[in-house]
C-alpha cells in the first residue's frame, strides 16, 4: 500500500525498476503452474503482509522512520519462514514446490514499502489495506493458474494427498499438444505478455491515451 492508503498495483505494473518486478515475475511463473500452489501463494500473502504490517504498526512508536524498511524486511522474512513451517507439517510435498515462491514473497512485501502516517492510520485499517495489497497480488497468480492448469493439464488441484496435490479431472485426461506448452514457463511468459497487453489496451482506451 502507499502513503495515501491505496492499493499498491505498483507491486505489479508501475513505476518499480525493472530489477524490482523480478522477484514478481518469477513468483508467477513458479507459483502459477497448478492450482494448489496458487493457493498457497495467496495465503502467502495474506499472512506474509498482514503479519509484518501489524509488527511495524506495533513498533512504529519505537523505531526511527529509516528503520522501518529493516524492520519490514526482518518481519517479513520471519513471517515467511513460519508459514513454510506451518504448511510443510500440512502439505510437505506442496509446500516443497511452493519453497521458492513463497521465499519471494518477503521481496515484494519490502518492495511495495510502509504507508506513511502507519501510526494515525489505526490497527484496523492497516490490516485491511495489507489484505487488500495481498488478495490484489496473491489473485493474479491464482487467476493464472486458473488459466494454465485447466488448459496444459486438463486438470484442477487442490493441497493435500500423499503426493501434495488433490488432481481432479473435470475436462478430461487428454491435453492437446498445441495447449501443453501453457504448462510451462512459456506459456507463463505468454500469457503474462497478452495479460499486460490486454490491459494496458484497456487503460490507454479508458484514459484517452493518456494513461
Amino acid at each position: 500500500m502507499n502513503g495515501n492508503g491505496r492499493l499498491s498495483w505498483r507491486v505489479l505494473w508501475g513505476d518499480l525498476s525493472p530489477f524490482a518486478l523480478l522477484p514478481g515475475g518469477a513468483l508467477l511463473f513458479v507459483a502459477s503452474d497448478r492450482l494448489a500452489h496458487s493457493l498457497l501463494v495467496l495465503a502467502a500473502f495474506v499472512w506474509v503482509y498482514c503479519l509484518s504490517s501489524l509488527a511495524v504498526f506495533a513498533g512504529s512508536r519505537f523505531f526511527p522512520s529509516r528503520g522501518r524498511t529493516v524492520l519490514l524486511a526482518f518481519v517479513a522474512s520471519f513471517a515467511a519462514c513460519l508459514y513454510l513451517l506451518l504448511i510443510s507439517t500440512l502439505f510437505p510435498l506442496a509446500a516443497l514446490h511452493t519453497f521458492f515462491a513463497v521465499s519471494l514473497v518477503p521481496m515484494l512485501r519490502v518492495g511495495s514499502g510502509t504507508p506513511r502516517g502507519i501510526e494515525r492510520a489505526g490497527l484496523a485499517r492497516t490490516l485491511r489495506l495489507s489484505f487488500a495489497d495481498a488478495l490484489v497480488a496473491g489473485s493474479l497468480v491464482v487467476a493464472l493458474a486458473l488459466i494454465r492448469e485447466p488448459l496444459g493439464f486438463r486438470s484442477l488441484s487442490l493441497p493435500g494427498g500423499a503426493s501434495g496435490l488433490l488432481v481432479f479431472h473435470p475436462f478430461g485426461d487428454e491435453t492437446p499438444v498445441y495447449l501443453r506448452f501453457l504448462s510451462g514457463s512459456f506459456g507463463a511468459l505468454a500469457l503474462l505478455g497478452y495479460g499486460l497487453g490486454a490491459y494496458r489496451h484497456l487503460r490507454e482506451k479508458q484514459t484517452g491515451g493518456n494513461g
